[in-house]
């Protein structure tokens, strides 16, 4: 979902906010939360056992539903990273194929 924006409200003499019910569904938050104070921010976070982590199926199914468009991820496939300058054995390999020495050792 990202960062939103929250509107804090009077409830008598205290503050409150309302959080999303896609939020709410999503870390099985029911009728209470713990609020933890960091040096960062505050954290609520459900009660009872750690929420489990979305899977990798259920991630991609949610990014795939998000819209959101990912064509700039394209221009990484021409980035030059199919010859890996650290990648020792490969340059061998190349250097070696085009030197034809392999060939020229079997014989």
């Amino acid at each position: 979902m990202g960062t939103v924006k929250l509107k804090v409200a009077r409830i008598g003499n205290s503050r409150g906010v309302r959080l999303p019910a896609a939020s709410l569904r999503r870390y099985r938050i029911g009728e209470s939360v713990l609020m933890e104070e960091r040096s960062e921010g505050i954290l609520l976070r459900p009660t009872g056992p750690v929420v489990q982590k979305l899977s990798w199926e259920d991630t991609a199914r949610e990014m795939a539903t998000a819209g959101e468009d990912w064509r700039a991820w394209d221009a990484t496939a021409a980035d030059g990273l199919d010859e890996l300058p650290w990648d020792e054995t490969r340059k061998t390999r190349v250097a070696e194929s085009r030197s034809g020495y392999r060939a020229k050792k079997r014989r």
